[in-house]
């Protein structure tokens, strides 16, 4: 038997015994003191432990096993020690951190902290403390531009000055703040306000001060207006008036001066000139001793002018002007192309001398009036968006102030209306000059019937005149009425004219720009895009008398058909035996031309209403075209007979027409009246162009489409 020996834990020693094969026997001895040794026991003992009197182990320092400090387990491990976590008997100091190591720790100082002495390192807080660190000290740039550095525990921040802020794009950056446009409204609303770098002012504005007690820049700086004019510290000419204003103040010409040329009023540096009477001569060519007188008379005037005296002044140049007209010596010798040169002379030299000297009126209304019945009516207002109305015994002018107001004139404006009675006196025979389309319709309307045209006047003859000399085509136009004791009769017409003289200094009457907005028996009023001479004239159309046998054969002609057609309808009415669907189609057409006839006698005539005669045009437009419709069924159904004789599509035929011909005789000429009607309604009644035609008829492309004179 063999026996060996192996070295065990535990002091204890093995001996195997090898006997007969497959017999193992195991004796343990006890060893002595003596056997035992370190490099037994480091056989099993884990990393970072030691050996404790060869049979346990026990971890060093910083580490820890499960079994606690000494085991004999082979397989316990020792782990570090984290003497840093809770719950941690390490006390570095509130200023420093701990950080743990393989078995051991260490100490330092926290971030934005320094150690007071000694080495940057240490185990606990007494062998050690930490103190802040002074970044704004230790590193001056560490805040940008104007930023100011302010430390804190363990750190520092940067902020900004007052008046700047932070730029969103660097945060350690500052910028100016403008409070002036930031919506904070540092400033009261009396001041204007003035930012700096990192500040900002309240200064008041120019033309004004500030208020008793007020200081000048601070943001508590209250302002009030500086009276420039009642300082002295105006800059404005003698010949104008200072006028304050809000914080500043103008300079206004005044009472009766006008800017001079170059120079606009109510500026800072206007000039101003007193008003003089506009240069009015006489009509050269013209040989007449009441004229010269007149002019004589107006050069004194002119020679005395000023503008204290100017109401005295226009009431005298009225007077002169009214008892030219009352007297006019030898003027009704004069031809009379010379009589119309004078009057266009007298009447645009007096518009032009009216409008001038009115500038040096106060603001108001005034009326002017002559012995011999000339009206003088005056508007001198500033400048507004109402309407303005000037009344006289005969005539009424109304119009905008848009319209008066010249743009680039800031002073008052001027509305002048001049009734001249008397005038119509020197204006025989002066031509009239009608649009080119009138005279063709009216040949058109009376078929060559017409011989002549003259024309009288029917109201005074006016002139109106505003401040805006710009008159030839008005913004809106201007209404007049003109009142008349002449009623027109049915081959008269009104028409509203305005006088317009020529290169040679004659003139006659026109109609353009002008036309008649209505008309009564004693009065019309009239619309102009332009400011002139006005008046109403009435022209009167000499038409061939109509010859009475004519006109007596048509009543004649027209009452028979009426009763051989009333006959006709009782036949195809009545009659039952001889009722069928050409008997019902001739019925139809018996009764269009029958209620067709009866309206023409009766009222085709009947102008005076323009709706009620704009009725019957269409409805006799309508009978006529139901009249036609019927007598194309009446064929139609003549000719389909014609062509089917069988009983079959005879009577095919008669269930045809009875569904067809109601809808077809009565719908067809509806829709053509209603066309008709709705697209142009303006040629149903008496036409404008055609005025005071007879009748009521429809027109068609300018061109009578039913119509029927009496010849």
């Amino acid at each position: 038997m063999e026996s060996v020996e192996i070295e065990a834990p535990f002091s204890y020693l093995c001996h195997l015994c090898l006997s007969a094969p497959g017999l193992l026997v195991l004796l343990l001895f006890p060893m002595g003191p003596t056997a035992q040794n370190s490099k037994a026991c480091a056989l099993w003992c884990p990393p970072n432990s030691s050996c404790v009197n060869g049979t346990a182990c026990r971890c060093t320092p910083g580490f820890i096993s499960f079994s606690g400090e000494i085991f004999t387990d082979p397989l316990e491990t020792c782990n570090d020690i984290n003497e840093c976590g809770p719950p941690s008997p390490v006390d570095c100091g509130s200023s420093a951190d701990c950080q743990n190591t393989e078995g051991g720790h260490h100490c330092t100082c926290s971030p934005g902290y320094e150690p007071v002495s000694g080495p940057a390192v240490f185990r606990n807080e007494s062998e050690n403390t930490c103190r802040d660190v002074d970044e704004c000290q230790h590193r001056p740039r560490v805040c940008k531009g104007r930023s100011i550095c302010i430390n804190t525990k363990g750190s520092y921040t940067c902020q900004c000055p007052p008046g700047l802020e932070f730029n969103p794009e660097d945060p350690r950056h500052c910028t100016d703040v403008n409070e002036c446009v930031s919506g904070r409204k540092p400033c009261h609303n009396s001041t204007h306000c003035l930012n700096s770098v990192g500040s900002f002012e309240c200064r008041c504005r120019p033309g004004w001060k500030p208020i008793p007690g007020s200081p000048n820049g601070p943001n508590n700086t209250v302002c009030e207006d500086a009276d420039e004019c009642s300082s002295g510290q105006h800059r404005c000419h003698s010949s104008t008036i200072c006028v304050n204003t809000v914080g500043s103040y103008t300079c206004h010409c005044r009472q009766g001066w006008v800017p001079r040329p170059g120079f606009q009023d109510k500026q800072k540096n206007t000039i101003c000139e007193e008003i003089s009477f506009p240069t009015w001569t006489a009509p050269s060519g013209i040989k007449s001793q009441a004229l010269s007188h007149f002019f004589n008379r107006i050069q004194d005037l002119r020679r005395n002018f000023s503008s204290a005296s100017v109401l005295n002044t226009v009431r005298d140049l009225v007077q002169e002007v009214g008892d030219l007209l009352e007297t006019p010596g030898d003027l009704k010798t004069l031809p009379f192309s010379e009589q119309h040169f004078v009057v266009t002379n007298l009447l645009f030299g007096l518009e032009n001398v009216l409008r001038g000297v009115s500038k040096a009126l106060p603001k108001g209304s005034f009326t002017f009036g002559s012995s011999a019945g000339i009206e003088l009516s005056l508007e001198v207002q500033a400048p507004s968006y109402r309407n303005i109305t000037l009344i006289q015994n005969q005539t009424k002018m109304m119009l905008t102030w848009d319209t008066v107001h010249d743009p680039g004139d800031s002073g008052l404006a001027v509305v002048g209306l001049l009734s001249a009675p008397g005038m119509d006196r020197f204006l025989a025979e002066a031509p009239l000059v009608l649009d080119a389309e009138e005279p063709t319709a009216l040949r058109e309307t009376h078929r060559g019937l017409l011989q002549e045209t003259s024309h009288i006047l029917l109201s005074d003859v006016i002139s109106a005149f505003i401040t805006n000399k710009d008159t030839e085509n008005l913004r809106s136009p201007v209404t007049f009425v003109f009142q008349h004791s002449v009623t027109p009769g049915p081959r008269e017409k009104v028409h509203c004219v305005y006088w317009e003289h020529g290169q040679n200094g004659s003139g006659h009457w026109d109609t353009r720009g002008c036309w008649v907005a209505s008309t009564r028996d004693n009065s019309t009023t009239c619309q102009c895009t332009h400011l002139s001479i006005f008046a109403v004239l009435m022209a009167h159309y000499s038409v061939q008398e109509e010859d009475p046998a004519l006109t007596v054969i048509t009543y004649v002609g027209l009452s028979l058909s009426l009763l051989c057609l009333l006959l006709a309808a009782l036949t195809f009415l009545l009659c039952k035996a001889i009722q069928n669907t050409s008997t019902s189609l001739h019925l139809q057409l018996s009764l269009c031309l029958f209620l067709a006839h009866l309206l023409f006698l009766t009222a085709f005539d009947r102008t005076e209403n323009k709706v009620l005669c704009a009725v019957i045009a269409g409805a006799l437009h309508y009978l006529y075209l139901a009249s036609f419709t019927w007598m194309l069924l009446v064929g139609l159904h003549l000719f389909l007979s014609a062509r089917n004789l069988t009983v079959v599509n005879y009577s095919g035929i008669n269930r045809f027409m009875k569904k067809a011909m109601f809808p077809v005789g009565y719908g067809v000429p509806a829709v053509i009246v209603a066309i008709s009607a709705a697209s142009r309604p303006h040629l149903y009644g008496t036409p404008t162009r055609v005025q005071k035609t007879e009748h009521c008829i429809f027109l068609s492309h300018g061109q009578p489409e039913v119509l029927f004179f009496e010849p």
